[in-house]
């Protein structure tokens, strides 16, 4: 039998490696900016076409390439970045392992350019799938250019698993805004179809922060600021207040890389223990700057994990540092037990004699007791000047019982209306006509409902959000939303991401009853909202229906219809805490047995609990 195991490939290596290193066009977008950051670039331009499907396109005025490292740069695992082993433990650059460019050149057309700033002419380099097609010099700008054309050309089984064009582009967006908080001393831009979505000038780190998340977080942020012999630790984290229903504006870089770590994030998160509306989530970005030697970074495909030596003692740097931050820019409250020293020494005693009794005046002629009657008023008492007495004149006998008579006859109006209450008994309460039903909120979270058997509670939370998920999806799949136009039109700016989100939805959204329209970059104007959510503010409403359903697709993985209706009906409806009259307590139980699934809510928990009177009788007499 001959021999069966044979070496691979280069191109099929590569190929195989590129599976790792380049899921989608976001990360050949991340491995190129990477590069140019290596190369000392402080300016960065990104080019986009179709979502990078036909173009990427990165241009940097870094160090530039000779013709052999242009060349070499295509090798599988040739880096500039480390020598041998023991600068793994060393290592300061973005990237190290050298398989990248080899990885992309591979499942890509690749053009590229470059020259040094010491040199007259340039190199450029045509590559179709890991061969080299053509090799010149020519004329090109100190630095570096390279443009990848028609992602997985060769690969079409890859093609058909990327996502639709705003989806590919709000991945390429959170890979763009990671490398711009990492490094804002660097000049970035970036270009999507001609458009500008980017222009980021050098500037110091929360200048950047507002330039990549929006103007109105100028007034969010809390800087923070530790310096250990473990770690450094400087960055931002966001006021409570302002946390949102997902952990989409959380950064953590360790020697200025993007990392995920649930464990540090957790961290993060019990500093602002008891500061957080339920299911929130804090916005911060923070650094951490750490002896290399302390860490691993060669753990993971898309070295975003990191093992560390002192984790627990990291970990409580973080937290206490963000604690005390919240603290000094008083977002916790605090109590100052000295304040009260301090007062006694800023109070000058008055001496006693400029003390002056204070003058009151009164009608000694004064009688609560005095009643009307047939428009005379019965006569006061007269006052005895000498005798400093008063003169009885029509005053009843049992004038200080009144207050307790009184008393006692509201108690007795009382217990007859509870005796009233009582008489009826559950079995003579129909359930069936609105007008007829004893109806009473109990702590304004639920509404109880007398039934033959007993009574029934409802969340009327949960209840709400059922009624208005089948109304959203019914309007969803027939196109029926009513919008209900605004008197003045509002303008609403959001950050890249979640504009190319909206206009990824903007044709159920406006089947739901928005009159919605695109406005310049990253901006609509809302002309009219859903009839159902008049009173809602534009801006929280497209807010809050955003990060709903970015919430739900990371966590649930729902069809976009479902996912939509969902996380509208959860933004508008009634909230725990919520006083109903009784003619809604009505209409929202008539419309709740309306619906297709009445008992289940959103979360898949029971929407109505009832309680029999077995079940109650068993409670007394044991």
């Amino acid at each position: 039998m001959s021999d069966i195991i044979q070496l691979l490939p280069d191109a099929v290596a590569n190929q195989i490696a590129a599976g790792e290193v380049v899921q989608r066009p976001a990360s050949a977008v991340k491995e190129l900016i990477e590069n140019a950051i290596d190369a000392g670039a402080d300016k960065i331009q990104l080019i986009l076409k179709d979502a990078g499907k036909a173009l990427i396109q990165v241009i940097d005025n870094g160090c530039g390439m000779s013709i052999t490292d242009a060349r070499m740069c295509f090798e599988r695992h040739a880096t500039s970045k480390i020598r041998k082993a023991d600068d793994l433990f060393a290592i300061r650059t973005m990237g190290f392992r050298g398989e990248a460019m080899a990885s992309i050149a591979a499942i890509a057309q690749v053009e590229l350019k470059t020259r040094r700033h010491d040199d007259e002419l340039g190199t450029m380099i045509l590559i179709e799938g890991s061969e080299v097609i053509k090799q010149e010099p020519c004329s090109c700008n100190a630095g570096t250019s390279i443009s990848i054309k028609n992602l997985f050309y060769n690969t079409p089984a890859r093609r058909n698993f990327l996502k639709s064009n705003p989806v590919e582009t709000r991945h390429i967006i959170d890979e763009f805004q990671r490398v711009a908080l990492a490094h804002p001393n660097v000049f970035f831009s970036m270009h999507h179809d001609g458009q500008e979505v980017y222009h980021l000038p050098a500037s110091p780190l929360k200048q950047r922060i507002i330039h990549l998340l929006g103007n109105n977080y100028n007034q969010r942020l809390v800087p923070v600021e530790e310096d250990t012999t473990i770690i450094k630790l400087h960055g931002y984290v966001g006021k409570p207040e302002f946390a949102r229903k997902t952990r989409g504006e959380q950064f953590f870089f360790v020697n200025n890389r993007f990392i995920k770590d649930a464990y540090l994030n957790h961290a993060v998160v019990t500093a602002f223990e008891e500061l957080l509306p339920e299911e929130s989530y804090p916005l911060y970005v923070l650094f951490i700057d750490i002896d290399p030697s302390r860490i691993d970074i060669n753990v993971h495909p898309t070295k975003t994990e990191i093992k560390y030596q002192d984790d627990k003692a990291i970990y409580a740097i973080i937290r206490s540092a963000v604690k005390r931050a919240l603290g000094k820019y008083n977002i916790t409250p605090s109590l100052d037990f000295d304040i009260d020293n301090n007062i006694q020494h800023m109070i000058t005693p008055m001496p006693l004699e400029d003390i002056v009794a204070p003058s009151i005046s009164f009608n000694p002629d004064f009688n609560p007791f005095v009643k009307e009657s047939k428009g005379s008023i019965t006569p006061a008492p007269s006052y005895s000047g000498g005798s400093g007495s008063y003169q009885k004149a029509s005053i009843p006998a049992n004038w200080d019982t009144l207050y307790e008579i009184s008393k006692r006859e509201a108690h007795v109006q009382h217990a007859l209306e509870i005796d009233t209450e009582q008489q009826i008994t559950v079995e003579d309460q129909p359930v069936s006509k609105s007008s007829e039903r004893n109806l009473f909120q109990v702590h304004n979270r639920f509404i109880l409902s007398q039934i033959k058997s007993g009574f029934m509670l409802i969340s009327q939370q949960a209840a709400h959000e059922r009624i208005l998920y089948e109304r959203f999806l019914h309007q969803l799949e027939n196109h029926s939303g009513v919008s209900q136009q605004s008197l003045f039109p509002q303008t609403v700016t959001l950050n890249s991401s979640d504009f190319e989100l909206l206009k990824e939805l903007m044709n159920d959204i406006r089947a739901l009853g928005f009159d919605i329209r695109e406005f310049g970059p990253n901006t609509v104007v809302v002309d009219g909202i859903p009839a159902d959510l008049n009173n809602t503010s534009e801006h929280a409403l497209l807010e809050h229906l955003l990060e709903g359903f970015k919430n739900n697709l990371a966590i649930l993985k729902l069809d976009k219809r479902d996912n939509l209706a969902r996380a509208l009906a959860r933004n508008a409806a009634i909230k725990t805490g919520t006083c109903l009259s009784l003619e809604e307590m009505n209409v929202l139980i008539d419309q709740l047995f309306a619906c297709q699934m009445p008992n289940l809510a959103l979360n898949g928990k029971p929407v109505i609990s009832t309680f029999n009177m077995n079940e109650l009788l068993e409670r007394f007499e044991k």
